[in-house]
């Protein structure tokens, strides 16, 4: 069975202000590189076969540590990249909720429901994240496990993709979502659509 060890990025000082990151490339903060080494010393005995990391500076700082901690190769997928999140990129959370309050509650219930302005469906995240599962299953046949770091809410959409768990609320997801996880993937999962 085709495994993934999904690894979120350590914060970034946008995560700390409540800021909605989406494909904004802010790097690690003092505290994100701090959670990077403790979850590092987690993961040391991971039989982590290959990394793959999306094009941000976050996730590729928190691959890079992974990568040498794990003496690895790290390999940047553009599609990879988190959620566009279009023209509510660098805004508050709360002034969002305050500027647009429906869709605000739209996002926290229905996200699959909702595209940010000038920014990315929910679906088409998913499209690309099940092209990027089907490639790796075929690369990657013999058992073992494939490390993907994904910044949220990327990460959530793929374990909703993989296990079809509820979206939930994508911008409070960064506070309950463990820092890694292993998900098994099913055959039928990684079918291109």
């Amino acid at each position: 069975m085709f495994k993934i060890l999904l690894v979120r990025p350590g914060i970034t000082e946008y995560d700390q202000q409540g800021r909605i990151q989406g494909t904004l490339d802010i790097p690690l903060c003092e505290d994100g590189r701090r959670q990077v080494a403790e979850m590092i010393d987690q993961l040391r005995a991971q039989p982590v076969a290959a990394i793959y990391t999306g094009p941000s500076q976050c996730a590729e700082q928190t691959a890079a540590a992974l990568a040498e901690a794990l003496d690895v190769k790290v390999k940047t997928l553009d599609q990879l990249e988190n959620l566009n999140h279009g023209l509510w990129q660098g805004m508050l959370v709360n002034d969002v909720k305050a500027k647009q309050p429906k869709v605000y509650r739209q996002w926290q219930e229905q996200p699959e429901t909702v595209c940010p302005p000038q920014g990315e469906t929910v679906a088409a995240a998913e499209e690309r994240l099940t092209a990027v599962l089907a490639k790796l299953k075929k690369k990657h046949k013999s058992p073992g496990l494939v490390a993907i770091v994904a910044p949220e809410p990327l990460a959530s959409v793929l374990c909703h993709l993989v296990r079809r768990d509820e979206y939930g609320d994508l911008w409070q997801c960064r506070n309950g979502a463990r820092p890694w996880e292993i998900i098994e993937v099913a055959p039928e999962t990684v079918e291109s659509k």
